[in-house]
């Protein structure tokens, strides 16, 4: 018997694969001489034809042949697909990854030694005792390839393990980072708020204190003009002065109010803080970036 470089097994089951395709081969070339019998017995009743007649009669012929062979060549490659998808499946459960070379499909010689095959040693197969069981294939027996398999199985999980672990570090100092940043913007804010009520308490005080001015200086006003109607004049120009000052004070007040926030934006305390909440933002980028890589795919 001629020798493919393979087991009996697997010799085995490319005989089957010879049958199987040898029996589809001669039920297509029946199909195609019933073609040309059903011509010359539904046509060919007649001992003489036009020219047109012929050539209507061999074009049909031609239509049925083409569809016929048309449609065994579909099938064929259909055929093949499905038995590369049943080696492709299987090898994959033993971690093989099966490679094939569509050029040695024309390799003349190698076609022109499976066709030596099929003549020569075809017959003998006959003897061989066929197997109940559903072809697959073989486990893998070979000691070294099954440990090398092992091996390279333990290290994907040991490297697996180690990403895994790598990633809840990150989670967890993300967390950290984020927690840290909660922090520095509470104590930011409560810092503003002590600022923001020392500064009402002052104004409020400066407001109350001309308030009570305002007053004093109309009580003067209301006693003077009781008294002396003469400098009443007077007086009320020193209340309209007096208003005058207080809407000046307020307004220097708001000025004050405004230039102390912006020297409270340039204090060290808040520049500290803001450097603070700066780094933390970059951090929190960084360790999403990070994460990101390691994320496992959806």
């Amino acid at each position: 018997m001629a020798d493919f470089g393979f087991n009996d097994h697997h010799q085995n089951e490319i005989i089957n694969y010879m049958r199987f395709a040898r029996s589809k081969r001669v039920l297509s070339l029946k199909t195609i001489d019933s073609c040309f019998e059903e011509l010359k017995d539904s046509r060919l009743v007649e001992e003489t034809f036009t020219v047109d007649e012929v050539k209507e009669m061999l074009d049909g012929l031609q239509m049925v042949v083409r569809g016929e062979v048309e449609m065994e060549l579909i099938n064929t490659a259909h055929t093949n697909v499905l038995l590369l998808r049943q080696l492709f499946s299987q090898a994959e459960k033993f971690y093989l990854r099966l490679q094939s070379d569509i050029s040695e499909l024309e390799n003349r010689e190698l076609l022109e030694q499976v066709a030596e095959f099929e003549k020569t040693d075809f017959k003998t197969t006959s003897k061989i005792n066929q197997e109940t069981s559903k072809p697959k294939l073989a486990p893998l027996n070979e000691g070294g390839v099954s440990e090398l398999l092992n091996k390279e199985i333990a290290r994907l999980q040991e490297e697996n393990e180690k990403l895994k672990a790598r990633l809840r570090t990150l989670e967890s100092q993300a967390m950290s980072a984020l927690e840290g940043k909660s922090k520095v913007e509470r104590a930011l804010k409560d810092l503003q708020k002590v600022q923001g009520e020392q500064q009402l308490d002052a104004q409020s005080q400066e407001i109350s204190s001309l308030e009570n001015t305002v007053a004093a200086l109309k009580e003067d006003y209301e006693r003077s003009l009781s008294a002396n109607a003469a400098s009443q004049k007077d007086l009320q120009e020193n209340l309209i002065s007096a208003k005058h000052e207080l809407l000046r004070v307020q307004e220097q007040l708001a000025l004050a109010e405004k230039e102390l926030d912006k020297k409270f934006q340039q204090t060290a305390a808040y520049r500290n803080m803001k450097e603070i909440l700066t780094k933390k933002n970059e951090q929190i980028k960084e360790i999403r970036k990070r994460l990101q890589k390691y994320e496992p795919d959806e």
